[in-house]
């Protein structure tokens, strides 16, 4: 009988921890495939070339209270000749507050552990105006007393034309061909520059871009998100995102705002989601250097 349920178990633990992760992803304030920068490898492997020879990042991530996950994601990446850029993944995302209980809502049997990590090789490399990625991860997940690991491998790909527009495609957490999985998730995207130039009477260029992202997810349901984002050079970017989640109780609409501030070598990120069904916001903030 347990070796009949062994797959079944296995696959429900992989499901367990791809909800952790997409937990994560609520706060990333741009369509996942448009995602750059700092842990971006996360969701998009194909990271364009910016000039920094060397690339340190590390994110942290809350939950709402009532929800009780958090955890952090962190990345390097350097320049290697010849080969392109190479890095490191590594992420976590735990779940708190689990007890066991017999018959009352009192604990009485400790806590249950509920967390997955991931630890990765990410590489990319730029070839004219196409960027190309690839990434290959090893996922560990602990429920209770079960415990899972496989490994994934991810492809993305990114395509800029005249600097106004740029499409992005990648896959997710990829470990079998298979359609009706719950765990892989296939995202892409498109970002369209509608204007750039001075505001009002000031001399500073802004520029200002319209975006849309598409992720299939969970077995075939499908997300949209639209944004927009507004950038003034390296030292300041704000970007908003308008979410429409399929989940398994019906859609339902959440809406992620972002901020980028630039201070030398480094750049400093916040990312709100105002959550849905109130139940609270979700908050990331990251640090990431740059060595050129």
């Amino acid at each position: 009988m347990l070796v009949a349920l062994g797959p079944a178990v296995l696959g429900a633990q992989q499901a367990a921890g791809a909800e952790l992760w997409r937990l994560a992803g609520v706060t990333v304030s741009v369509p996942a495939a448009l995602a750059r920068d700092g842990a971006a490898a996360f969701w998009n492997p194909a990271q364009e070339a910016d000039g920094a020879r060397t690339l340190a990042s590390l994110e942290a991530i809350q939950t709402p209270e009532i929800v009780g996950a958090s955890g952090l994601l962190a990345s390097l990446r350097v320049q290697v000749k010849g080969v392109g850029r190479v890095g490191l993944l590594y992420g976590r995302m735990q779940l708190g507050g689990l007890t066991r209980t017999s018959f009352g809502p009192d604990d009485n049997g400790g806590t249950i552990p509920f967390y997955t990590h991931t630890a990765g090789l990410t590489w990319t490399r730029s070839f004219g105006a196409t960027t190309l990625g690839a990434t290959a991860g090893y996922h560990d997940t602990q429920l209770d007393d079960l415990h899972e690991s496989h490994w994934t491998f991810d492809v993305g790909a990114a395509r800029r034309i005249n600097d106004v527009l740029r499409l992005a495609a990648a896959t997710h957490f990829f470990a079998r061909f298979q359609t009706a999985d719950n765990v892989q998730d296939l995202y892409g995207a498109a970002e369209l520059r509608v204007f750039q130039g001075p505001l009002w009477d000031s001399s500073a260029v802004a520029t200002v871009r319209a975006r849309y992202g598409v992720t299939v997810t969970r077995a075939g349901a499908v997300d949209h998100a639209f944004g927009a984002g507004i950038e003034f050079g390296p030292p300041l970017a704000v970007d908003a995102l308008l979410v429409r989640e399929a989940g398994y109780g019906g859609a339902a609409w959440r809406v992620v705002g972002g901020l980028r501030v630039a201070v030398g070598h480094y750049r400093i990120s916040f990312a709100r989601d105002t959550g849905v069904n109130d139940i609270g916001a979700a908050y990331r903030v990251g640090l990431e250097a740059r060595l050129r």
